[in-house]
């Protein structure tokens, strides 16, 4: 490590944290914060370099003395207030903590594991096939051990996760699952026909793979789903013929012209320092200011101390960074939102990390703004954005619930940059929102207040950058359920400078002329 001054050194911990979104903060090797739900302000003050965390369990202040980056991973020398001793704090991007040894060896060891279940659970079935190896060709990592087990002509996909892979790779299984069962029946022995794919993640984890499974084309495979417990060697099976079983819930949306008028003395105040930023509400006792997508300030009800009063503040900072605005810092933010003006536009520059950071934000913005540029179908008169979609442990947001001048709910999922999971991650989002509105639940919780909702099945969206679309994207749109009515909006690179349509692909035109990837499409 090298020991720099506290300007520099409050600089190195800012530009880290600021593209860290979701880190893990290590203190002596143990989780102290997970910066998915917790809190940091730095401070630069008084020639020294304070790191502020906290989080609903706990709240911790660092001095910082030194620092280093190597390998995703911020190593800091900082002191506890109060002691001379030094001591190590770790800021690391990848939540997956284990050493590349560890996980090679738990990986290696669960496919023997996933064999001898295969034998024991499947004895009329021969395992032909089972490995973990790396195919970046085909988009298969290390991390899912997958294989062939095969009955005379039958013969079933097999794919799985170890319980000590992340939640977010388990989530993903899936995804990669039905990439290997269509690369297995691309190549299959002769007279052998590949019927479907059997997943296998570890126990208590199937959750939000069973959503997505249960929305799969089942004239296009059997999909089976199990359970297994590493530890007692067990396996259950998991049932997802049932698509109306999704454990969801909606949030009551929020009336958007109280809460404005709530904090209509901060949205004067932060305007005059950034006008025409964008003001989003986001419950009734909180809204936040955006520029181009990126929140940089919110105001809130906060409680007094030793009282039950509240009363209205505004913090400020991008990402997990907050400070609470006060005269000696109003400098700070005024800063902050100059340079989202002078930064964050189309023409600015693409390195900085302002002009970088939530991109999918920014195109949301510019979408949610005027919606009928993804289809003409489409009106922005009744548009929510960022709506919760919580679903057990998985707390996602939709980019964007509008619905079409007839009145059918419409769901926009967008990425701007490529990413495999895009269709898993719409159909989520499909799911639902199909659950509520089969409910009739969207006009009970506030949500279209005075429009006529179709009875029709939600459209889903997706949407991202022509030349941004994972060569996967095809394949996995293939085995969705035929009742999703689905469309893939490809969209010019240059979206930032405005969002123009350069192809769309939909359901029927591959029954009409077969396989075409979406990056073909464009081209």
């Amino acid at each position: 490590m090298q020991t720099v001054n506290p300007q520099a050194l409050t600089r190195t911990v800012q530009e880290f944290l600021s593209e860290a979104a979701g880190a893990l903060v290590l203190e002596n090797g143990a989780v102290a914060f997970d910066l998915a739900q917790s809190k940091y302000s730095i401070s630069g003050e008084y020639n020294r370099c304070l790191l502020h965390l906290w989080s609903p369990e706990r709240n911790a202040v660092r001095r910082v003395l030194e620092a280093e980056i190597k390998n995703g991973t911020l190593r800091l020398a900082v002191q506890r207030l109060g002691q001379a001793r030094p001591f190590r704090l770790e800021i690391c991007r990848e939540r997956d903590r284990r050493t590349p040894t560890a996980r090679r060896v738990a990986r290696s060891a669960y496919e023997q594991k996933l064999r001898r279940t295969l034998d024991r659970h499947f004895p009329d079935f021969k395992v032909t096939k089972l490995t973990g190896s790396v195919d970046l060709e085909k988009s298969f990592g290390p991390v899912y051990a997958r294989g062939v087990i095969r009955q005379g002509r039958s013969a079933f996909a097999v794919l799985g996760a170890n319980a000590g892979e992340t939640q977010t790779s388990i989530d993903a299984a899936l995804t990669f699952g039905i990439l290997w069962l269509d690369v297995c029946r691309q190549t299959p022995p002769p007279g052998v026909l590949v019927e479907g794919l059997k997943l296998f993640v570890p126990n208590g984890t199937s959750a939000l793979v069973r959503e997505r499974m249960a929305n799969l084309n089942r004239a296009a495979a059997k999909w089976s789903l199990f359970e297994l417990d590493e530890r007692h060697d067990s396996l259950v099976e998991i049932d997802c013929t049932d698509r109306g079983n999704v454990a969801t819930r909606l949030v009551h949306a929020t009336d958007d012209a109280a809460a404005r008028e709530r904090f209509r003395e901060s949205i004067v105040a932060v305007q005059q320092i950034l006008p025409n930023c964008e003001v989003a509400v986001l419950s009734g006792a909180e809204i936040g200011f955006r520029w181009r997508g990126l929140e940089f300030a919110r105001a809130r009800l906060g409680g007094i101390p030793g009282s039950f009063r509240s009363k209205e503040e505004i913090v400020f900072g991008v990402g997990a960074e907050e400070r609470i605005l006060e005269l000696r810092n109003e400098e700070e933010l005024t800063a902050l939102a100059h340079s989202l003006r002078d930064v964050r536009h189309p023409y600015g520059p693409r390195q900085h990390p302002l002009w970088r950071l939530r991109p999918e934000r920014w195109l949301e913005s510019m979408v949610a703004d005027d919606v009928s540029m993804v289809d003409g179908r489409l009106q922005s008169a009744w548009r929510y954005s960022q709506v919760p979609a919580f679903s057990g442990s998985d707390r996602a947001m939709i980019d964007v619930l509008t619905t079409t001048k007839a009145g059918r709910l419409a769901v926009v999922e967008l990425k701007a940059d490529e990413d495999i999971h895009l269709p898993l991650q719409g159909l989520d989002y499909w799911s639902r929102v199909e659950w509520h509105h089969a409910r009739a639940e969207f006009p009970r919780f506030g949500y279209f207040e005075g429009q006529q909702l179709s009875s029709e099945k939600p459209l889903l969206f997706l949407v991202a950058p022509a030349f941004h679309v994972h060569p996967a994207t095809d394949t996995l749109l293939r085995y969705l359920s035929p009742e999703i009515a689905w469309e893939f909006v490809g969209i010019d690179e240059r979206w930032r400078e405005g969002v123009k349509v350069v192809f769309r692909k939909r359901p029927e035109r591959n029954a009409r002329r077969g396989p075409e990837t979406p990056n073909r499409a464009a081209s």
